[in-house]
């Protein structure tokens, strides 16, 4: 009994990896969720997408050649009646047309409004690069968060073990006591409630960590039985400063780059319709072969091809105003992009002013409750030996017990708030780790 209480207080200190589970670490947690995640999956299948439609034909600056076959066909039957007097009559009288070939049409200038459009492509799919990696960003730091939940929830057991080795030794002492005569059953029964309690309580906690390894499984793309361990250290940066984070968002935020992108397409969407001013001119030619067949007429069968070219130039004299109205109205969009970029600046420096208050604040928090769980834990120590040469009661020790229980709780707690902060405050920075 007397290396009892080291065994108990150090408990907590003991890694809780079970026989057999794998321990997944946070690296290969993130690096199985970029890989499987079905979320993640459809944004990089949108980012081809818009690859494949940055293209000279989508900007319409390559010519469209068509290939035209049309064939009528008709069976008449009919009487006809000559200027001699001489009468025919054809029934089942069939006549076709056959026209086929090839045409081409070619835009070749319509107010630089194709170059517009091909640029506006080409910020098209950088607005989904920086889409995908704000659904990676979310998806990792989701990961982080459960991750370490995870290592959160199993410092509580392990302090919840502890504090039930110390609830099974009171009960066993209470129930030594009671034979041979020094306890009454009352202290037995007190110390009985309190060690189911602590059994309870791990219940209940065992219960949230296997639905936070679901959770994370989840996030995986892996089957929600799957078990495994994490690790069993939370280290948590204390080097942000305030003023590189907001530097860092400035560039890297990707909320606010995608408000830097929706002002280039506006400005491209704004350059095409100001092209409507100009001329456009298109070429077009073609090559068609020609086929009729009558059976009936001066001429019963006819075949030819023939070869023609030309262009087609046009300006937009009067429209109503409506290109007045659609370049003002343009113009107004335009307006609204920048005053969106405006309005996200000011909300994510908000964020990370707001994230960074937090952030010093548990960082604060942690620094104490370290203190608080060493004073905790020397408390319940002397208690402990003072309880095994009965100097105390069973309630004073309980309450010593429950402090330090509470400690440890609020202590991990701290750990994981500081955390949660500093992976808030990266994410919004665009520098989050992944």
């Amino acid at each position: 009994m007397k290396n009892f209480k080291y065994i108990v207080i150090f408990l907590i200190g003991l890694p809780l990896f079970a026989v057999g589970q794998t321990v997944l670490t946070l690296e290969e947690a993130i690096a199985i969720t970029l890989e499987n995640n079905f979320d993640l999956r459809i944004a990089k299948n949108e980012v081809k997408i818009n690859e494949e439609n940055v293209s000279l034909g989508n900007a319409g600056m390559l010519p469209r050649v068509n290939g035209i076959v049309t064939n009528n066909n008709t069976i008449l039957n009919t009487k006809q009646t000559q200027s001699n007097g001489n009468e025919i009559e054809i029934d089942g009288a069939k006549n076709l047309n056959l026209n086929y070939g090839v045409g081409l049409e070619w835009t070749i200038f319509d107010g630089f409004s194709m170059f517009a459009r091909h640029n506006q492509l080409k910020e098209i799919q950088k607005l989904g690069e920086i889409e995908l990696k704000l659904n990676v960003l979310a998806k990792v730091s989701e990961v982080y968060d459960t991750y370490y939940i995870l290592v959160n929830q199993q410092h509580l057991i392990r302090s919840l073990d502890s504090i039930i080795a110390v609830s099974e030794f009171r009960l066993k002492t209470a129930q030594t006591r009671f034979t041979i005569g020094k306890a009454s059953k009352l202290e037995v029964l007190n110390a009985e409630v309190d060690y189911n309690a602590d059994v309870s309580a791990k219940i209940r906690l065992k219960e949230q960590y296997a639905i936070s390894k679901i959770a994370l499984n989840q996030l995986l793309v892996r089957p929600s039985e799957t078990d495994f361990t994490v690790t069993d250290v939370i280290l948590i940066d204390e080097t942000l400063k305030l003023t590189d984070l907001l530097a860092l968002a400035q560039e890297q935020n990707p909320e606010l780059q995608i408000q830097y992108i929706n002002k280039k397409i506006q400005e491209y969407e704004l350059k095409q319709v100001k092209a409507a001013r100009y001329p456009s001119l298109s070429l077009s030619t073609g090559y068609n072969f020609i086929r009729s067949e009558s059976p009936f007429g001066f001429i019963t069968q006819t075949s030819g091809q023939n070869f023609n070219y030309g262009f087609t130039a046009s300006i937009n004299i009067f429209d109503g105003f409506n290109q007045n109205r659609n370049e003002r109205t343009s113009k107004i969009q335009l307006e609204n992009t920048q005053l969106q970029i405006d309005r996200q600046k000011q909300a994510v420096n908000a964020q990370i002013s707001s994230f960074y208050q937090s952030y010093l604040s548990n960082l604060a928090l942690l620094e104490m409750e370290q203190k608080n769980e060493k004073i905790a834990r020397q408390n319940l120590e002397i208690t402990l030996d003072k309880f095994k040469i009965g100097t105390i009661s069973p309630v004073e020790f309980r309450t010593a017990q429950v402090n330090y229980a509470n400690a440890v709780i609020r202590l991990t707690n701290a750990e994981l708030l500081a955390k949660q902060t500093e992976i808030s405050l990266k994410e919004i920075a665009g520098n989050l780790s992944f």
